[in-house]
């Protein structure tokens, strides 16, 4: 786990997908990380959506997927956080989570807008295989 890019992988991490894990519950936030470590992803975290647009605009900034929570402390939210994205990294995957019933239904009114929408809670190894599928190409 880092908060920061690794810009020179190890030798055998080249081939790892890379998700930004973007969550401000920490005990959710690190249980996802390892779970996606432990099914061969690299994983970057941030607090709030803010951190995550300064880890995106950092020198050496590589990730497949942004995983965000909708409800977040700071200035950018999940849904600006993706809407930030699919503007300015529009081949970069975004999902978005929440466990708020009114955020889930604004959330599905912007899927045709480039990114998913998970419920919480969400079963783990299920999130596994719609990052996957995500990704193929």
């Amino acid at each position: 786990m880092s908060d920061s890019p690794d810009p020179a992988p190890s030798e055998g991490q080249e081939s790892r997908p890379a998700i930004l894990v973007v969550e401000d519950d920490p005990l959710i936030r690190l249980t996802l990380s390892d779970h996606l470590q432990d099914h061969g992803f690299k994983v970057l975290e941030a607090n709030t959506g803010d951190e995550a647009l300064a880890i995106i605009a950092a020198p050496g900034f590589a990730v497949d997927l942004i995983f965000t929570d909708v409800m977040m402390p700071g200035l950018t939210d999940g849904f600006a956080l993706a809407t930030w994205i699919i503007e300015n990294h529009p081949g970069l995957s975004v999902i978005v989570t929440s466990g708020n019933g009114e955020k889930a239904a604004a959330a599905r009114e912007l899927l045709g807008s480039g990114f998913q929408f998970v419920p919480k809670p969400y079963d783990l190894d299920e999130l596994v295989e719609q990052i996957r599928r995500t990704l193929q190409p």
